[in-house]
């Protein structure tokens, strides 16, 4: 296998330039201090993450199954949602101290994780990504480490997250679990760029611990909740701007994870090109390749890919946040990516009372009315052979070509060179299509201009 920095050149984006570079290099010196290795090696941009990643055939067929998955449910729940601000409440002002406290208030009563998990499937999702620990430092598992969690520190006493992972299993839903590398309650955790104002005390920074606490943490999520897919990892953006580059010590952790498990995959939300040791590449509120939100610039990688994005505007439940996406936009933006050979991972912030919200069951509802119809297009296709285009995108599964039609300008549809289509066909009712050549180009013919989510014409081609 060619070096990681072969197969992930160095991006050529001046405003991460400066500090990828510093950020490779002392990261490599570190890798060659440890390795006893002193000869001279070219400058060549290289990650300090651990050289020579193999995965096991258990996550080679995890990355299969969740790439034929194509829709996943993001749930982002703790006890910030009992302040009905967004996750992130806490880094804006209050004191961790006093936010703690909220933990003693926790009572989310209407939760039921069968009710959940029955919803979710039903809109066509195919696996969950919960959070098990946000950056708020609070545990929604039952864990050794404190008392600062679900069943310690609340008067609600369950494990929700036992609850979920056993209704998973029933219900044939995979399972995923978000867990945060940073922490704005833990003084021992090293404080980063967030999180400067919940009362911390920074001199009490030890990494050793912190680090401790964490790797203790994921090998109880590991141990005790059955089969989990896949750790989604986020906040080592925390640290991308300091002085001195920061050492997470994935390797290690990632090490462990594929040991204790060896079918759960590895994904971290970094917003950069894929460490080693990475099954998924993530994307956030962007397809990939596009970076409107100014979090996904990193290149594609030919990791499984996953696009995770709000339902509405956060992330964590927030009261007066009710601007959903419509259903239309929602399904446009699931074809959208499996058109980019990508998951969808689109989320809910559950209230805290521990119910869905109406609007977000309502869309979920519609989302699984348009998946049983059409999901055939969708679950378990390859990006389809040419970009997205102005009147939509396409994906592809063996010798069927979908052409997914959202945006026409004309009742002519252009595909680009270089597919030679035989058959062309309505999805929906198999009724033939009329198709001309146009050059090396093909044109298919719309009777007339659909006002749908999505028509989609199936073509059988070479």
């Amino acid at each position: 296998m060619p070096p990681y920095w072969a197969r992930h050149p160095y991006p050529t984006s001046d405003k991460l330039r400066h500090y990828k570079l510093r950020h490779y290099i002392f990261m490599k010196l570190i890798d060659i201090i440890k390795s006893g290795i002193f000869s001279l090696l070219p400058l060549c941009p290289l990650t300090g993450t651990a050289a020579g990643y193999v995965p096991t055939p258990e996550v080679l067929e995890s990355r299969r199954q969740f790439a034929d998955d194509r829709f996943g449910i993001f749930l982002h729940w703790g006890i910030y949602s009992m302040f009905g601000q967004g996750e992130w409440y806490l880094n804006y002002g209050p004191k961790a101290e006093e936010y703690m406290k909220a933990a003693k208030g926790f009572y989310p009563a209407n939760f039921n994780a069968a009710e959940w998990v029955a919803a979710i499937k039903d809109a066509g999702a195919k696996y969950i990504c919960i959070t098990t620990r946000h950056h708020d430092g609070f545990s929604m598992f039952d864990t050794a480490e404190n008392d600062y969690n679900i069943v310690d520190g609340t008067p609600f006493k369950r494990d929700i997250l036992k609850e979920l992972s056993v209704e998973c299993r029933k219900q044939g839903i995979a399972l995923h679990l978000y867990y945060s590398h940073l922490d704005w309650v833990r003084d021992d955790y090293p404080q980063g760029r967030t999180g400067h104002k919940t009362g911390r005390d920074a001199s009490k920074a030890d990494w050793d611990s912190y680090y401790g606490f964490m790797n203790r943490q994921l090998t109880e999520l590991l141990t005790n909740y059955g089969p989990i897919r896949a750790i989604w990892f986020d906040g080592w953006w925390d640290h991308d701007e300091d002085k001195t580059p920061f050492n997470w010590h994935l390797p290690e952790q990632y090490e462990m994870i594929h040991r204790l498990q060896p079918a759960c995959m590895v994904a971290n939300n970094h917003h950069q090109s894929p460490f080693e040791g990475e099954d998924i590449q993530i994307f956030e509120r962007d397809l990939p390749g596009e970076n409107t939100a100014g979090l996904s610039g990193q290149e594609v990688s030919r990791l499984p890919l996953e696009t995770c994005n709000t339902m509405n505007g956060m992330w964590g439940y927030q009261l007066t946040d009710q601007n959903y996406k419509d259903t239309r936009t929602l399904i446009r933006y699931l074809v959208k990516a499996a058109g980019m050979g990508a998951n969808l991972l689109l989320n809910i912030g559950p209230q805290p009372s521990g119910d869905l919200p109406a609007t977000a069951l309502s869309r979920l509802k519609e989302m699984g009315e348009w998946l049983r119809t059409n999901g055939e297009t969708i679950y378990a296709t390859e990006a389809g052979p040419f970009p997205a285009q102005s009147w939509g995108t396409s994906t592809r599964k063996g010798n069927r070509l979908f052409l997914h039609v959202m945006t026409p300008e004309t009742n002519a549809i252009l595909i680009p060179e270089g597919v030679n289509i035989k058959k062309a066909k309505a999805f929906d009712s198999g009724k033939p299509m009329k198709f001309t050549r146009a050059g090396k180009c093909t044109v298919v013919h719309l009777d007339s201009m659909p006002d749908v989510a999505d028509f989609i014409i199936e073509c059988e081609i070479n």
